[in-house]
């Protein structure tokens, strides 16, 4: 579908119509979002940042940014919703349904289905291991 202005509008185009609330885009450097220790259950020096949220108009998915420090973790859990992660620094591992650790380093990917049991942590004793975490908005 083109709009009269010219641009295409993917909204329209894909049958979507007003599903998606239409806003300018965002840019945000991860420096300018607050971080905030993350409180539950077998959680350990773990800090979260949402730069890109529901809050923004994101039509799909949101992005959070997951520190953990030397030493921590997450909880090992599973929940109804897959979950994309880009590693941005450090020496990681991710806890699959088996209990193994499978080691995670700077500039790897990894997907976690539903349903699947899975934890992160820090390998490193000196350096913090930073992921990005991309799940749809409405689990955020």
């Amino acid at each position: 579908f083109q709009a009269e202005d010219g641009i295409r509008d993917v909204e329209r185009s894909r049958g979507l119509g007003d599903v998606y609330k239409r806003q300018s885009m965002k840019i945000i450097n991860i420096k300018e979002v607050p971080m905030k220790k993350v409180t539950m259950e077998d959680m350990k020096n773990t800090f979260k940042q949402v730069p890109i949220s529901k809050k923004d108009g994101a039509p799909l998915f949101c992005f959070r940014v997951f520190t953990i420090k030397p030493g921590g973790h997450t909880p090992y859990h599973k929940h109804p919703f897959e979950h994309v992660n880009y590693i941005i620094k450090g020496h990681g591992y991710l806890k699959d349904k088996n209990g193994k650790k499978r080691p995670l380093e700077k500039g790897d990917f990894a997907l976690v289905q539903p349903n699947e049991y899975h934890q992160y942590g820090n390998s490193s004793k000196r350096t913090d291991f930073v992921i990005i975490c991309a799940v749809n908005k409405k689990y955020e």
